[in-house]
């Protein structure tokens, strides 16, 4: 019985999914993307300073071989054989900053962190030195402020024109990205210094430490990162995928210590240790690149918005790089392949979704649980003219106003928490639409359906309004871990292992849920544009001399905008 059920599965892939809050290992079947089993395990946040987050990367590759033992263990209480797993992808948060001693095998430093996903697009005040603090609304999010100054020193000295860092990368430049978190390690600890003077040292995102670790480490581990953790560097070229000489000048990086730059589907090297050793690590995916892939977002002008604390929303642009004119970030979508072609995405975020949910739970105390909100709005099925604008710590894309602060508009007698429930239910609606709109100026391809994942999906109401607003139909795998699969396929279809199609008529057979709007074009543009005059009411709160600012004017950062 055992034997049949083995031969029914056909090959596996394995994907490690390594976040800010936690590691996991899912094994997928590579012939139905059906999920057999995963594990996971919680790992720690630190917080030496105000102002700083750090991770430490032994415990995250600790993590990673429990989940893989743990995983193997109850697939084998499934009668499910191991050896039937033939590749395993890596998918991991983008941006967080690992230096490592290539001799000994161990970190020089803690990993300098990135938000908590989906928060690179979460506002941030900064505020005059030495007060740096997560913007107002957003406590469950955070963001490592230690290389501001770095960033304003670097601004100062930016070579030509404003657009230097920008036009090669994509990017801005900002406290977000790799370049400046490496910047402050090589001026501020001297355990970095000193390697890189002996040539000792060894630089990566997640990806490149897991990878070079589980692939044997000081014992010919293999140093490499995919096209599109490179891309989150600010020091990889998107044009000629390649390392930048002039930013690496320009960031003060030596080029030498960089990881190879390879595609996100090919085989890197093979596992070493643990219950998998000898299986291939051939899939590498930033976890936004790993969730569009998930989607099988393919095709020019396919987008996915995934909805957590804030919402990431990425179009695949195709081979060519759309610049934006409205705060998104151009960024590597994939390249599935060391023979096939790139392919690019326009990147933007709502920075306040799941968060006004636990700002209704926590701050007014209108819900005792997140999932409460759906029973609420339900039960009035309308904000009855109420709007919500959640602008907690201003409004960013396509906005860019600082000075704006949150309101609830459009109250009557008749309003009650429900309303208000509603009406902040709508609020993430109408911001991803805005975002949406954005995309669709810059790059000219009015989207026939929006693809959704992330935990906010498993609300009924809001993906029906999410379909209403945008007038489109909005589309949810019934498979949510869409990360974790898209590491995984990348993985199975990589040259060598080959167990994964990505033929488009072999992906059709996944099962989608899809919402279709129901209301008429014309009331959906009626709320949209009150919606928008509710937004223009928020603007203006803030002065520079507001009691909430004193005499400092607070400089508004986020990662997806930068005036410099």
């Amino acid at each position: 019985m055992a034997a049949s059920k083995k031969a029914v599965l056909g090959p596996l892939v394995g994907a490690v999914d390594q976040g800010t809050s936690s590691t996991r290992f899912l094994v997928f079947n590579s012939k139905t993307a059906e999920l057999l089993s995963h594990h996971q395990v919680e790992i720690k946040q630190e917080f030496p300073r105000e102002g700083w987050v750090e991770q430490d990367p032994k415990e995250i590759l600790h993590s990673v071989y429990e989940c893989i033992e743990k995983t193997c263990e109850k697939l084998g209480q499934l009668n499910i054989d191991i050896s039937n797993i033939k590749a395993i992808g890596v998918s991991n948060q983008r941006e967080t900053t690992v230096v490592w001693d290539k001799i000994t095998g161990e970190p020089l430093y803690n990993a300098v962190a990135a938000p908590v996903s989906p928060g690179p697009s979460v506002p941030v005040a900064v505020v005059p030195s030495g007060s740096s603090v997560p913007a107002a609304g957003t406590s469950s999010v955070w963001l490592d402020l230690r290389t501001q100054s770095t960033v304003e020193s670097l601004s100062k000295r930016i070579p030509g024109n404003n657009n230097f860092v920008k036009s090669k990368t994509g990017l801005p430049l900002s406290t977000y990205f790799s370049a400046v978190k490496l910047r402050w390690l090589l001026d501020n600890v001297r355990k970095v210094q000193k390697a890189v003077e002996e040539k000792r040292a060894l630089f990566g995102t997640i990806d490149s430490w897991l990878i070079w670790s589980l692939t044997g480490g000081v014992n010919g581990g293999v140093h490499c990162t995919d096209v599109t953790n490179a891309s989150r560097t600010m020091l990889f070229n998107i044009h000629s995928l390649e390392w930048d000489k002039q930013l690496c000048e320009f960031f003060g990086i030596p080029m030498e210590i960089l990881p190879n730059v390879r595609s996100s589907s090919e085989i890197y090297g093979l596992m070493k240790a643990g219950a998998l050793e000898g299986v291939p690590i051939s899939g590498c995916l930033g976890d936004q690149s790993a969730a569009l892939v998930g989607q099988m977002c393919f095709q020019i002008g396919q987008a996915k918005n995934t909805y957590g604390t804030g919402c990431f929303l990425l179009c695949n642009t195709g081979h060519k790089c759309v610049f934006s004119d409205h705060g998104l970030l151009t960024t590597v979508a994939y390249k599935l392949g060391r023979d096939k072609p790139v392919y690019y995405a326009l990147e933007g975020s709502v920075a306040i979704a799941g968060a006004v949910i636990r700002w209704l739970r926590d701050n007014l105390g209108i819900i005792k649980t997140s999932e409460e909100i759906e029973k609420l709005a339900k039960e009035v099925g309308t904000s009855y003219g109420c709007y919500f604008v959640p602008a907690f710590s201003g409004l960013y894309a396509p906005y860019w106003e600082p000075s704006a602060r949150g309101i609830i508009c459009g109250l009557t007698q008749f309003t009650n928490k429900c309303h208000i429930a509603f009406a902040a239910l709508e609020a993430v609606c109408f911001q991803t639409r805005e975002i949406l709109d954005a995309m669709n100026r810059d790059c000219g391809i009015p989207l026939s359906h929006l693809q959704v994942d992330g935990g906010m999906t498993s609300n009924k109401i809001l993906m029906q309004l999410q379909a209403d607003i945008l007038y489109i139909p909005v589309v949810k795998p019934s498979m949510p871990e869409t990360t974790a699969l898209g590491a995984a396929m990348a993985a199975g279809a990589a040259e060598g292992v080959g167990v994964w199609s990505l033929e488009p008529e072999d992906l059709s057979a996944v099962t989608m849920e899809r919402f279709e709007p129901q209301i008429n074009a014309e009331e959906s543009e009626i709320r949209y544009s009150t919606w928008k005059k509710a937004v223009m009411k928020s603007m203006g709160w803030v002065t520079t001399q507001s009691p909430e600012s004193g005499k400092n004017v607070f400089v508004y950062y986020c990662h997806i905008f930068l005036v410099c």
